[in-house]
């Protein structure tokens, strides 16, 4: 779910002629296999993996700024080659700007996927949880093919393979594990800033999102975490990486069931209650800033004019950085200078009347400094840009790619079933509600979790905890 924009995707069956790339989407295509791991037996998993302990831990790299962004690298392909993926727990597919040929690429860190010739089918349950309907068109009965639109005409188009991921498991052991890979090779774009990365990492909790395929395959729990830090870098995890006695549990929402989302929440602004529940929040590391609905966002402006009221600390109404900006007596430098002027943002989620867990936001993760030196809240209001009474919670800054001189621009951004709506300005700042956090999804128990953790410090050892 990638909020820099806001967008809508809509995954559907390509339904034009797909004359550009009809020299390999063609004859070529062969019967998808089962899922495999090359070179090892299937009857030997169980000997070289417990799924109920195993685990793949990924380092991050990068950081809000001034990189403005976090990736992950993968080793993908026969033989493996190296490729920087945007990580994304509000979107499901893993895929990859591919040369296919390709008709519109940005340019990328590294040279463009070669795409492998196992399609994936387009009555394959794998294609079938990408498509907006479950009586969809197969105009190419052999392949899968998806197209992402978006609100203001961005596209990409593409078809679903299967390749080879070379995975490292934390109990020494490394497989070669065939699964589901979108292969993007036709994109619209639009102009914005550079961040150089050669696809998207979907950690959502559909069927095609990597973590589901691992899981299907008997791999690794259905879990997955992230821990982003203020530092730069992180790492992500499938399976078993964490305490559960220090992570604070919410249940996943039976309201929004794509997405990472929990409720109902209560609103607390330093310590005291403002008056707005039944919150319902959505988790996404692919979503440049935190939003609030209308009602938690105006009562939040409203206790923020109260605690500020008196402070050497004004309104900045000339900085457009973002909706809320204020300026001191001279230009900030930095979060330091003004924390104490600010109160800790929590999200209280209670069952019944009883606190069950809180999700606390500190002065330091929603605000930022602008460019002109003042201090400005990096939290929106969500009502206005289509997200009705959701509640999305930010971890990084958006990212989009710049085209080679033959292209456009391109916009890398995925959103599930929200409000199709154009944000008129884009802006080069991050939210870090999620930062120095560990963050678990809890697929299998249906359970989100968090804790305050070090995130700069990577697990490796085969047995640990977090």
């Amino acid at each position: 779910m990638k909020m820099g924009k806001v967008v809508m995707v809509l995954a559907v069956m390509v339904l034009f002629n797909l004359s550009s790339c009809s020299a390999w989407f063609g004859s070529k295509h062969k019967n998808g296999r089962n899922s495999i791991l090359p070179g090892v037996a299937p009857s030997s998993r169980s000997r070289l993996l417990n799924p109920a302990g195993s685990s793949i831990v990924f380092p991050l790299h990068g950081n809000v700024y001034p990189v403005g962004f976090y990736n992950v690298t993968l080793n993908i392909g026969q033989p493996p080659r190296p490729y920087f993926l945007d990580v994304d727990t509000g979107s499901d597919l893993t895929w990859l700007q591919c040369d296919a040929p390709c008709t519109h690429c940005s340019e990328t860190p590294h040279p463009l996927y070669k795409p492998s010739n196992d399609f994936v089918p387009c009555k394959d349950p794998l294609c079938a949880s990408l498509q907006p309907t479950e009586d969809y068109n197969c105009e190419h009965p052999d392949q899968c093919d998806y197209e992402i639109n978006y609100a203001d005409q961005y596209s990409t188009f593409g078809v679903l393979l299967n390749d080879v991921y070379l995975l490292n498991f934390t109990n020494g052991v490394q497989l070669k594990v065939r699964m589901g890979l979108g292969c993007g090779y036709d994109q619209v774009f639009s102009p914005s800033s550079y961040h150089p990365l050669d696809g998207i990492l979907g950690l959502g909790r559909g069927k095609a999102s990597l973590i589901s395929q691992l899981n299907s395959q008997g791999l690794v729990r259905n879990v997955i975490g992230h821990c982003l830090s203020s530092q730069g870098g992180g790492y992500i995890f499938f399976g078993n990486v964490y305490d559960s006695a220090r992570v604070s549990w919410t249940p996943v929402s039976s309201i929004d069931s794509k997405h990472y989302a929990a409720g109902p929440a209560e609103l607390v602004f330093g310590g005291r209650k403002t008056g707005v529940g039944s919150l319902t929040a959505v988790f996404d590391t692919g979503s440049s800033y935190t939003y609030f609905n209308s009602r938690a966002y105006l009562a939040l402006i409203s206790w923020l004019k109260k605690e500020l009221s008196g402070k050497p600390i004004k309104a900045a109404p000339d900085d457009q950085t973002l909706p809320l900006c204020w300026h001191g007596r001279r230009p900030f430098k930095s979060i330091r200078e003004v924390r104490r002027y600010f109160k800790p943002v929590v999200l209280s989620f209670t069952n019944g009347g009883r606190v069950r867990a809180q999700f606390e936001i500190p002065p330091e993760a929603y605000l930022i400094i602008s460019n002109l030196g003042n201090v400005c809240l990096g939290i929106l209001n969500g009502s206005e840009v289509g997200l009705a009474e959701l509640n999305l919670i930010g971890g990084r800054n958006f990212v989009v790619f710049i085209p080679s001189l033959s292209s456009f621009w391109f916009l890398f951004w995925i959103l599930d079933d929200i409000t199709c709506v154009t944000i008129l300005h884009i802006i080069a700042y991050a939210d870090i509600s999620m930062q120095e956090k560990v963050m678990v999804f809890e697929n299998e128990k249906q359970l989100i979790g968090w804790g305050s953790a070090d995130c700069s410090h990577v697990p490796k050892s085969r047995d640990f905890s977090i």
